[in-house]
């Protein structure tokens, strides 16, 4: 019994020492910039640059566009789908599945061909379109996350009962969607968030080939120029995400807890 627990825990434990060690190495060198003293001086920097926040902030709505976008997309897809037509199911699975086998450089280089100011949709003319291709282009990028991530909670439930008691209390096909479906799938409907919200915070090649002031392209631009300032971003943008991470966890036990809850 002693020997089948070692295996587990020492691969647990390896695992844990190949992500943690890096990162506390990248943690101690963000404070080296003070020489001969430890100092949070990069940190101080990073906050007290103007372009910080505004990329973060740009980031942080682009990506809040881009999960309403991508609710509204793939929610009633993937109700329409479990519900109406389950035979194409493997089908949508295999379409969402190609931004993770296509890479960003290709897919934005087919919109850059596709929607130039010389096509029939000049989405590249001027900031504000600029900015709505690459929502579009986020929402692909994250299609895989949210679009599992909403098919595991849909399975999680009855749709097709709950759908014929909506149906039989006269309930129209939105109210069905937006108030029977969707707080049921709620938890699921987070996750998927919070994964579109880390990986756009996150994302380099489609934001700088589109030449819009992300994050991405802000990391990028202080490693090429600084020491010690790309790895408190680095540390930032771990923390950011794993909150997200976090919250999912929170939100979730929340929502979980108050469905069990007698009323």
């Amino acid at each position: 019994m002693k020997s089948e627990r070692f295996g587990p825990w020492l691969a647990m434990v390896l695992g844990t020492l190949y992500f943690v060690v890096p990162l506390i190495a990248t943690f101690e060198f963000s404070l080296r910039k003070r020489r001969g003293v430890y100092s949070f001086d990069a940190y101080a920097s990073v906050f007290s640059d103007s372009r910080f926040i505004e990329s973060f902030g740009y980031s942080t709505f682009i990506a809040l566009l881009t999960i309403v976008v991508g609710v509204l997309l793939v929610v009633p897809t993937a109700y329409v789908i479990r519900l109406r037509m389950p035979r194409i199911r493997p089908v949508v699975e295999f379409i969402t599945l190609l931004p993770l086998v296509i890479p960003a450089i290709v897919i934005v280089f087919g919109y850059l061909r596709l929607y130039n100011s010389s096509s029939f949709l000049p989405l590249t003319g001027t900031a504000r379109s600029t900015d709505l291709l690459l929502v579009f282009a986020y929402v692909v990028l994250a299609m895989p996350y949210m679009y599992r991530a909403v098919d595991t909670g849909l399975r999680a439930i009855d749709v097709k009962t709950l759908t014929e008691a909506a149906e039989s209390l006269g309930a129209s096909w939105w109210t069905i969607l937006f108030k029977v479906i969707l707080p049921n799938v709620r938890v699921a409907v987070l996750s998927g968030a919070f994964l579109t919200f880390a990986i756009v915070i996150g994302e380099f090649t489609i934001a700088s080939l589109l030449n819009r002031p992300a994050f991405g392209p802000y990391l990028q631009l202080v490693g090429a120029n600084s020491a010690y300032e790309p790895s408190a971003l680095a540390v930032i943008a771990f923390v950011v995400t794993w909150a997200c991470m976090g919250l999912i966890q929170l939100f979730g036990s929340g929502i979980r807890g108050s469905s069990a809850a007698p009323r």
